[in-house]
């Protein structure tokens, strides 16, 4: 299978084979390993100043280093973060990709239109308007949501994506920000509604959120996301629980701890991929990626320590081919 297959495979819950696929949501050590800006840390304020060819050449460039990522780390899927912050740049780089390797990677872009936890600045702000104007607040969910499906009705009928990462985080390690009865009011109906909208426009769903997402796991799933990442076990996420509770509903994609692959021993990081190869891989609908993403900071010799563990002995034997 492609890359993009075997990444659909897990996605769907088809019988395992291979290799179990891998990918990271945001590399962001791409200085490190090819001496590159990633595109989140470049500035695009004069993108719509740019002439034609410039835009074209910056295009190729930008498509140059996810291409570069993909390649070298063996990602199935490439999410596409950072970059021109328009749909028609976007389009142009979904297209720029897609005219060099074709239907090789999973392409995937953030999608969310869910309330998330707010920055820290704004957490008083935010509360005490749910607080005073819940019906303000439900209308504007409603409004987002609906402006997210029209986005993802325009990029279905561009083609060229595959699907949606929902990037709205809800919870701390501790537990989710919002209180349940609040998360049901502002937060559960307007997710599966745009799930489900995705969904019946023939998107693949991916929900993320870190930190401690146990005591809305159910939540998460009410519209039948085909993914859930990244099973945080800083957050106390345990993948042999999550994989007990829900496995056989939704693809679980995680949770190599990101804690351990910055500050912990070698050993402790290796065992970390075991856990998370050994609790995830039965019988599919599993694929391998670390509890966050790449992050800016973490060693580059970490990430290549957890990908040799993988290569090793993330592999489905012969029988389940």
């Amino acid at each position: 299978m492609t890359p993009r297959e075997s990444f659909i495979n897990a996605l769907e819950g088809g019988p395992p084979r291979g290799r179990v696929p891998h990918f990271e949501l945001v590399f962001f050590l791409t200085m490190e390993a090819f001496g590159r800006v990633h595109p989140c840390h470049r500035h695009y304020a004069q993108w719509h100043q740019m002439t034609a060819s410039e835009q074209k050449a910056h295009l190729r460039d930008l498509a140059d280093l996810y291409l570069m990522i993909a390649r070298r780390f063996e990602h199935s899927a490439i999410f596409l973060q950072g970059g021109p912050g328009d749909e028609d740049g976007e389009r142009r780089l979904i297209d720029e990709i897609r005219r060099r390797t074709g239907d090789t990677f999973f392409l995937m872009m953030h999608g969310d239109a869910t309330y998330e936890i707010p920055a820290g600045d704004k957490m008083t702000a935010f509360c005490q308007w749910l607080r005073r104007k819940p019906d303000e607040a439900r209308d504007q969910a409603a409004r987002r949501v609906e402006q997210a499906l029209a986005r993802g009705e325009r990029f279905r009928k561009h083609g060229g994506l595959d699907g949606w990462a929902l990037c709205s985080d809800y919870c701390f390690n501790t537990g989710p920000f919002f209180s349940p009865k609040w998360f049901d009011d502002f937060v559960t109906p307007f997710l599966a509604d745009l799930i489900r909208g995705y969904r019946a426009q023939g998107w693949y769903v991916i929900k993320h959120t870190d930190g401690n997402i146990m005591p809305i796991l159910d939540r998460l799933l009410l519209g039948e996301p085909h993914a859930l990442h990244s099973l945080d076990p800083q957050g106390g996420v345990d993948l042999a629980e999550v994989k007990r509770l829900v496995g056989d509903r939704v693809c679980l994609i995680g949770n190599v701890n990101c804690g351990l692959l910055d500050t912990g021993t070698d050993e402790e990081c290796i065992e970390s991929v075991r856990y998370a190869l050994r609790h995830g891989m039965p019988a599919g609908r599993y694929i391998f990626s670390t509890s966050n993403c790449i992050y800016t900071g973490m060693r580059l010799e970490r990430y290549e320590l957890m990908l040799d563990v993988w290569r090793r002995e993330g592999n489905y034997d012969a029988a389940a081919e």
